[in-house]
């Protein structure tokens, strides 16, 4: 089949490469930009695992073929498929309303772009409005995207479940045919009205936020009664109407998308005319937990911070990642500089981005080591969970710094064991 994938989000690399390893025909289209000049040499914009090895077999093949956003769909295809950034709406709209006209044709748009509830049914209504009078009549079909960076390849190609807004029957068989190949273990696609399909990408979203923060709440409360969060933790996780997923209390969540979809959610809630309370206060939480780690050093040093050295070990808000977006790190720093302590921070692959968000500042130093940056330090902060944080030579950190005081914030180190290792340890709600 032909199909004429529109984005350079990673969504939309992922969704074209992996349609072209089925023996599709994909031709990505590109907007103009840094994303577009890196495709254009050969290189894979997104550090997502076996992402870039597929792109390059894909394209070698001849199966993904990289095109410019004006050039039109392929004679031969009758499939557009939108993964454009949340603020491009109006881009979907252009990309409907310019599709070549021809009474015999339908087009099949297949939307999985996160744009507002109720945005395919706007497209719907560009393409109807578009078509030749007398037209077979084209559809617009909503298929959120529920990729989770760091595992997006394996997330399309072996897919729990799916959502597929459809109102049209074609629609929703030419779209269960094109995703057949990564949806034979069982049937996970879900099947509803577009505006639901939107609407149910958000709320779970929102869900997860909220157990987030509601964990980070808890770990909060139990530093002030004693309690160790992480028995806590698998006693809740125990109980079957509860279940273990999201919740690890940690030091904030961040992450462009994630952020906004919570964000969007409020937004939706608050123009129907109801008070999105909840999320707002799942919002402030996050916020506020991202400056744990800080308050804790401050604590420990009696206010006293002007002048120290900390080290933060993780700046991208999630592991596998090279993106900083709504990041903890972000808003841990601001702190950290305002009391005028110098940092040092290591990342396996964030340390570009960090650079350019910082710019250039003498109370700043990245490196590449990590236990570079630890030397002299009067404190190590974990930030972010990279699993080469995991099972540090303890010894080596406790000779390079100048206090072997160790700051956990995603609770990944064992606390006894850290302390009998000679070092003090503040976790989130760990004892």
């Amino acid at each position: 089949m032909y199909l004429d994938v529109y984005g350079d989000t990673l969504c939309a690399l992922v969704s074209a490469t992996a349609l072209a390893s089925a023996g599709n025909q994909v031709f990505l289209h590109v907007p103009e930009g840094t994303i577009g000049k890196q495709l254009a040499r050969g290189e894979c914009p997104y550090r997502e695992p076996g992402l870039a090895d597929m792109m390059a077999e894909q394209s070698q093949e001849g199966r993904l073929v990289l095109s410019a956003m004006d050039v039109p769909p392929a004679q031969q295809s009758k499939v557009i498929w939108l993964a454009l950034s949340p603020d491009a709406i109006y881009l979907a709209k252009s990309i409907v309303s310019s599709l070549p006209g021809n009474k015999a044709h339908q087009w099949l748009v297949v939307n999985q772009s996160t744009f507002p509830v109720g945005s395919s049914e706007e497209l719907q209504q560009a393409l109807a409005a578009h078509e030749a009078e007398g037209s077979t009549g084209s559809a617009v079909v909503s298929l959120p995207d529920l990729l989770t960076e760091g595992d997006a390849l394996q997330g399309f190609m072996r897919a729990g479940s799916w959502l597929l807004g459809a109102d049209v029957e074609w629609a929703r068989l030419l779209v269960a045919e094109l995703l057949r190949p990564f949806n034979r273990r069982k049937e996970g696609i879900q099947y509803m009205r577009p505006r639901e399909a939107e609407f149910t990408k958000l709320a779970i979203t929102g869900m997860l936020a909220t157990r987030l923060s509601y964990m980070n709440d808890m770990a909060n409360l139990a530093d002030s009664l004693d309690v160790d969060i992480e028995r806590v933790r698998l006693g809740m996780g125990a109980d079957k109407r509860i279940g273990e997923s999201y919740l690890y209390p940690g030091c904030g969540f961040g992450g462009l998308s994630f952020s906004r979809d919570v964000m969007s959610l409020a937004s939706t809630l608050q123009v129907s005319g109801m008070q999105a309370q909840l999320l707002d206060e799942v919002l402030h939480i996050n916020e506020r937990q991202k400056e744990a780690l800080f308050r804790k050093l401050w604590r420990h040093y009696g206010t006293s911070l002007r002048g120290r050295k900390v080290a933060i070990w993780g700046a991208a808000f999630k592991p596998e990642s090279s993106r900083i977006d709504n990041s903890p790190v972000l808003k841990l720093l601001e702190a950290l500089w305002a009391q005028g302590v110098e940092v040092h921070v290591h990342d396996p692959r964030a340390l570009r981005a960090l650079a350019d968000w910082a710019g250039e500042r003498e109370d700043l130093v990245l490196h590449t080591d990590p236990y570079e940056a630890v030397v002299g330090a009067d404190a190590l902060m974990l930030v972010t969970e990279w699993k080469t944080y995991w099972s540090p030579d303890l010894l080596r950190l406790k000779m390079n710094m100048s206090s072997p005081l160790l700051l956990d914030g995603r609770n990944v180190w064992d606390p006894a064991f850290i302390k009998q290792s000679g070092f003090e340890y503040y976790g989130i709600g760990r004892r």
